[in-house]
C-alpha cells in the first residue's frame, strides 16, 4: 500500500477548508507530470466538494513553495519534451478555462520560482513570508516560461516591472512583489499559517455562492469590454440569485444576526 504522505500531491479539508500540499520538499516541491497531475486531481476534488468553500495552496517543507521545474527530469526527457504540447506539461489549474471559482489563497515561503510562481500567479490571493523570493529564471537555463506565467505577468504588472523580471530571471523578494502588487500580505515567516487562516476566516464570512460569483465576474469580465461585461449574464451569478444566499444576507442583518450561508 503507498504511504500518503509519499504523493507527491496532499489533499486535506477541514471544516469549508480545503488544503492542497506539494509534497516533494526533498526537490524543493519541484514540478514533474506526477506533482503536475496530483494538482490538478486536488483542485478537482476541492473544486467539486460543495462543503468546500475556500481553497490553501502551500508547499512542503521549510525551503520553497516550489521552486519550478524538475531539471533533473527534464534532462532525462528532454527529447519527448520538444514533441509533446506545451498544455500536456500544465497542470489544468492554472489554465483559465478550469473555472474553479472557489477562492484560492497561495502560502508561499521560500523559493517561488517558474513553474512555482506560475501555480501561485493562479491564486486569487498570495499571503508571502518574509523569505519568500519569486521569479522566473527559465532564460538562464534556455527555457521559457512557457504557460500562462508570462501572460499573468503582464496583465497584472505593468510593462517595465513585468519585463524586468521575465527577462533578467532575477529573484525578486516578499517585500518587492508586495510593492508590485502581486502579494497580498507579507508577514514573518512563523506567522505565515496564522496569518492565511486570518484570511480564509475573512472569506469564509461572505456567502459561497457570492464569492463564486464575484470571482467568475473578474475573471471572465477582464476579457471583455465594460459594456460587454455589464450586460454579460454570468453563470454564477444567475445561480447566486436562484440560491437562499441571495436573501439571506440581508434578513440577518434585519434580525440582528449572523447569516447562515448554504454551501454552493
Amino acid at each position: 500500500m503507498t504511504n500518503p504522505s509519499s504523493q507527491p500531491v496532499l489533499y486535506s479539508a477541514d471544516g469549508h477548508v480545503a488544503t492542497v500540499t506539494l509534497n516533494r520538499p526533498a526537490v524543493l516541491n519541484a514540478i514533474n507530470p506526477d506533482l503536475w497531475m496530483g494538482l490538478d486531481d486536488a483542485m478537482e476534488q476541492a473544486r467539486d466538494d460543495s462543503t468546500v468553500r475556500v481553497i490553501v495552496l502551500r508547499g512542503a517543507g521549510d525551503k520553497a513553495f516550489c521552486a519550478g521545474a524538475d531539471l533533473k527530469w527534464r534532462a532525462e526527457n528532454a527529447e519527448r519534451l520538444r514533441d509533446e504540447p506545451t498544455r500536456d506539461n500544465r497542470a489544468r489549474f492554472v489554465m483559465p478555462d478550469f473555472e474553479l471559482w472557489k477562492p484560492v489563497v497561495a502560502a508561499v515561503h521560500g523559493y517561488c520560482l517558474g513553474g512555482g510562481f506560475e501555480i501561485a500567479m493562479a491564486c486569487d490571493l498570495i499571503v508571502a513570508s518574509e523569505d519568500a523570493q519569486f521569479g522566473y529564471p527559465e532564460p538562464h537555463r534556455g527555457l521559457v516560461a512557457d504557460g500562462t506565467a508570462i501572460h499573468r505577468l503582464v496583465q497584472q504588472l505593468p510593462n517595465k516591472q513585468a519585463m524586468d523580471l521575465l527577462l533578467t530571471g532575477r529573484k525578486c523578494s516578499a517585500q518587492e512583489a508586495h510593492r508590485l502588487g502581486f502579494v497580498n500580505r507579507v508577514v514573518r515567516k512563523p506567522d505565515l499559517p496564522m496569518a492565511v487562516g486570518e484570511l480564509v476566516t475573512e472569506l469564509l464570512e461572505s456567502s459561497p455562492q457570492a464569492l463564486k460569483a464575484t470571482k467568475e465576474m473578474a475573471r471572465k469580465g477582464a476579457d471583455m469590454s465594460l459594456r460587454k461585461a455589464f450586460k454579460n449574464e454570468f453563470p454564477e451569478f444567475l445561480k447566486l440569485k436562484e440560491s437562499p444566499d441571495f436573501s439571506e444576507g440581508a434578513k440577518a442583518f434585519s434580525e440582528g444576526r449572523e447569516p447562515d450561508w448554504e454551501d454552493a
